[in-house]
């Protein structure tokens, strides 16, 4: 069936925000005078995975630790960090080259709109998507595929006539589960390896056109 739609996720697929991600925590850590160990730092999930986070913060810390001071100037320092990301390499030509060929646009985020819109609106993305359907409104987040159906359903098209873009393996997983086909482009801290369920795999956006991407999964295109 003929491609109509693309479904991109957002956190480290347009916007590199997995590296303020950990960046802000690394800043955190360092304010107590520690250092935080990356290894096992990124969840296998989608959604709010800092509760954990925050309670290892907490035991290394001991009881001077003050849970609300510490997430107030992390998020701080995370906005600030934030506010200076750009789309990722690639995907402002990928998202025109879409509209030159009518092709419709959707995001699906296990992040909330709040974080999601706001990025999107300082990117001067926002208005390219006809569709946002983000984390608060489905029970289960990434590698459960509510978010694609619900960005499906919103588009109302098959998961045939639609490709999904991630960044991460659980994201991945979702996608294909939800019947779409899926190209992956790796965050800077995934693991190239486990992307073996997507049907496309690139380094970046910016390493091949969207038509080449779209004749990849598509060849009668």
């Amino acid at each position: 069936m003929t491609i109509k739609a693309l479904i991109f996720d957002f956190d480290g697929l347009l916007m590199d925000t997995e590296s303020t991600l950990l960046e802000s925590w690394r800043w955190e850590w360092q304010r107590h005078g520690l250092a935080l160990d990356p290894a096992g730092f990124f969840a296998d999930h989608g959604g709010d995975a800092n509760e954990p986070r925050y309670a290892a913060l907490a035991a290394a810390v001991g009881p001077a630790y003050d849970r609300a001071s510490s997430h107030a100037l992390r998020m701080a320092y995370r906005a600030g960090l934030n506010a200076a990301l750009t789309p990722a390499p690639g995907v402002t030509e990928w998202l025109d080259r879409a509209a030159e060929l009518g092709l419709r646009l959707a995001v699906a985020s296990s992040s909330p709109l709040t974080h999601v819109g706001a990025l999107l609106d300082q990117a001067g993305l926002r208005a390219r998507f006809e569709v946002l359907a983000t984390g608060e409104e489905v029970t289960a987040h990434k590698p459960d595929p509510a978010v694609y159906a619900l960005a499906l359903d919103r588009l109302g098209l098959p998961a045939q006539e639609a490709v999904a873009f991630e960044d991460t393996a659980h994201g991945v997983i979702a996608a294909r589960a939800a019947g779409l086909r899926c190209v992956a482009v790796p965050n800077p801290h995934a693991d190239r390896s486990r992307f073996g369920m997507a049907d496309l795999l690139l380094p970046s956006a910016a390493e091949l056109s969207l038509d080449g991407v779209l004749a990849t999964l598509d060849p009668r295109r």
